[in-house]
């Protein structure tokens, strides 16, 4: 299926918002945290991956080139894993509750798929 470059913008800037919109989810989940041991480490951690989500798929959508993409990209893939790492961390040593949690470890793992298969199709 060969997508227009109308559909290809559209789909980026809808991307665009809905991993700011993981990354604004994170940041309300990491200040109801308590700030004290293992949440600052955790937290600080999860903040950072989820919030690099959303500014590195910005610049991957400003990219010169296919290389420059597929290097922005890379680490759009890496950080939302990573996101994904540190939710289930918090989730499995049962540090937040699940109902909180559950909803943004169900984003990751799609931002994941999403940017992943985007990341095979390049070349």
């Amino acid at each position: 299926m060969s997508y227009t470059q109308q559909e290809k913008i559209e789909f980026a800037e809808a991307f665009k918002l809905r991993t700011k919109k993981f990354a604004l989810a994170v940041l309300k989940l990491y200040q109801a945290m308590p700030k004290r041991g293992e949440y600052l480490i955790i937290g600080n951690q999860l903040l950072k991956s989820a919030t690099s989500v959303a500014s590195n798929y910005r610049a991957a959508c400003r990219a010169r080139s296919k290389a420059e993409f597929f290097s922005k990209i890379s680490i759009v893939v890496e950080e939302a894993d990573e996101s994904l790492f540190w939710l289930e961390v918090l989730l499995e040593g049962n540090l937040m509750p699940a109902d909180e949690l559950i909803p943004l470890i169900k984003e990751s793992t799609e931002i994941t798929a999403i940017v992943s298969s985007a990341r095979k199709n390049i070349y």
